[in-house]
């Protein structure tokens, strides 16, 4: 095993961070990674902002749901899907923007922004610092494309607390390789692998002093309602119609 690969198995989401700033240096650095990233077409629709005022990110931690680690990061960058730029290119060149009625341009962007914030994961661990991804920023969407100033076809997708760790959170087991990885063809018996992870996830929050409950109770609750129901509005206000084109 390589380094780059043990590093990534040991990730894990820090919410607690010293009082150390993280330059700006090192956050070009990260978002030079992030940038190196694949993009769909060479499309390259990211766009990061990045927040280190007290008062706004205190603003931001708010809107997303009162979480205190985005306030007390050094750091925080909300990384968004961004055709404004494809816009402006169509213009430039006088074509239709005809695809932004496409709902798969919905999935392009959140591929791209998944993509690229996973390269800045990899490159702020690389020095020494911890993240842990908010998708709680598309909490109050309106409010925050408000708050950022974020103009028609870009919508805010998550955020990213940044900082050096302040504690060892442990690594969080993951569900077995068997389970993510198929050959072929789905297999649809995924319960066996369920049941096993329960338990291991039942140990693991046992050594840790949480309350003991299984994978799947905690994932029931989470998708028993829906979270964030204004951003059907939300992406149709920034301009995303997710037509089906063939009707």
């Amino acid at each position: 095993m390589n380094e780059t690969i043990q590093q990534l198995k040991n990730h894990r989401s820090y919410r607690k961070y010293q009082d150390k700033e993280v330059t700006f240096e090192t956050l070009q650095l990260i978002m030079e990674a992030a940038q190196a990233a694949p993009s769909w077409t060479n499309g390259q629709h990211v766009t990061a902002i990045l927040i280190r005022n007290e008062a706004r990110k205190k603003r931001l931690a708010e809107l997303c749901g009162n979480q205190k680690h985005v306030d007390n990061s050094p750091a925080f960058l909300v990384f968004c899907a961004d055709f404004y730029r494809a816009k402006l290119a169509s213009e430039m060149e006088g074509k239709d923007f005809k695809a932004i009625e496409d709902i798969d341009t919905l999935l392009i962007g959140a591929t791209d922004v998944g993509l690229a914030m996973q390269n800045a994961i990899t490159a702020a661990e690389s020095l020494g610092l911890g993240t842990v991804p908010i998708g709680g920023i598309r909490r109050n969407s309106l409010q925050v494309i408000e708050f950022l100033q974020l103009p028609t076809y870009v919508i805010p997708i998550a955020g990213l607390c940044v900082g050096y760790p302040d504690e060892d959170p442990g690594l969080k087991p993951r569900l077995p390789l068997k389970s993510v990885l198929q050959e072929e063809k789905y297999d649809e018996n995924q319960q066996p692998f369920i049941e096993n992870y329960n338990d291991t996830y039942k140990e693991y929050l046992k050594n840790r002093g949480e309350n003991p409950v299984g994978w799947t109770d905690r994932i029931a609750n989470f998708y028993n309602k829906s979270y964030y129901p204004s951003n059907a509005k939300m992406i149709k206000q920034q301009g995303f119609l997710a037509k089906d084109m063939h009707i």
